[in-house]
């Protein structure tokens, strides 16, 4: 009764949001239900990620002043109120894809962050200014990823190990995540799932996904070579711990964006482009597989 209560007052309380206060879920103050994610075959569509069963998240918080601007905190399963170093998870910075286009919110990738505290993690999701948005678009979208992910050493108070800390991006999610572990040394390893790491080629494409890059970019590669120039991972160096997962049966990010200089590429035979997200797939298990190589719980 008293947290339903506190709950109701913080969601009434005027100027919480603007402040960016934290918003404790239930799932927060007991062990959450687990959440049974069956196993499916590869290629699995969009709209099976959108109708899949997830946990709320634990906690919602601004990193910068714009609406878009905030992240969603899930804690590992019953870890909530946990103190002490030897029990803080590490992280994972999470980064949904969606075309950088705003027709594609966070809220597609709540299963995958659901998994991924299930298995140990926490997981720092963010969301951001994409096209569509006031702000959105190069460089602005960056930007806001730039400032969540730096945003991560603010959240000490919620028994996190921000000091162990990945960075994974899905499709244009994936492309922002080569970028902002090209600027971020400290993090253990950057995944790119489905990944586009090559943005000059990309535009070149003729898919739904391809055709919406230049409205991402502000134009062709040939009207902004600069712009493409600083937003393309293909032309920096990458993180020194760079993985590219990507399925051989993937038609929305060819599999030739997963071949980087300085990276290592896992491939999954017959995986499509929205297995990464689902956790019923075999793709799931080799990230999870790949995650706790990198960054061990």
């Amino acid at each position: 009764m008293f947290i339903t209560k506190l709950l109701q007052w913080l969601r009434a309380a005027p100027g919480i949001a603007a402040f960016g206060l934290l918003l404790v879920s239930a799932s927060a103050c007991s062990v959450a239900a687990q959440v049974d994610y069956q196993s499916v075959k590869a290629d699995v569509a969009f709209s099976e990620v959108a109708a899949l069963p997830v946990r709320q998240p634990d906690a919602r918080i601004a990193y910068g002043g714009d609406a878009l601007q905030f992240g969603l905190l899930w804690l590992p399963s019953g870890s909530g109120g946990v103190t002490g170093a030897d029990s803080r998870p590490p992280v994972v910075v999470l980064i949904h894809g969606g075309c950088w286009l705003n027709t594609y919110g966070i809220d597609h990738t709540f299963a995958l962050s659901t998994a991924l505290a299930q298995a140990g993690y926490a997981v720092w999701s963010l969301e951001y200014r994409r096209t569509g948005d006031a702000g959105g678009g190069w460089p602005g979208t960056f930007n806001d990823i730039m400032a969540g992910v730096r945003h991560l050493q603010n959240l000490h108070g919620h028994a996190l190990d921000t000091d162990r800390f990945v960075i994974a991006g899905h499709s244009a999610g994936g492309h922002l995540a080569l970028l902002a572990g090209r600027d971020t040394p400290a993090a253990a390893a950057v995944l790119g799932l489905a990944a586009i790491s090559d943005i000059t080629a990309y535009a070149a494409g003729s898919n739904s996904c391809e055709t919406a890059t230049t409205l991402f970019m502000g134009g062709t590669p040939q009207e902004r070579s600069d712009a493409y120039q600083a937003g393309n991972p293909s032309a920096h160096q990458a993180h020194a711990n760079t993985v590219l997962l990507h399925g051989a049966a993937d038609t929305v990010v060819p599999v030739n964006q997963s071949l980087m200089i300085g990276a290592r590429t896992l491939f999954v035979e017959d995986g499509g482009h929205f297995d990464w997200v689902h956790p019923g797939t075999r793709s799931f298990r080799v990230l999870l597989s790949t995650l706790q190589s990198v960054l061990p719980l």
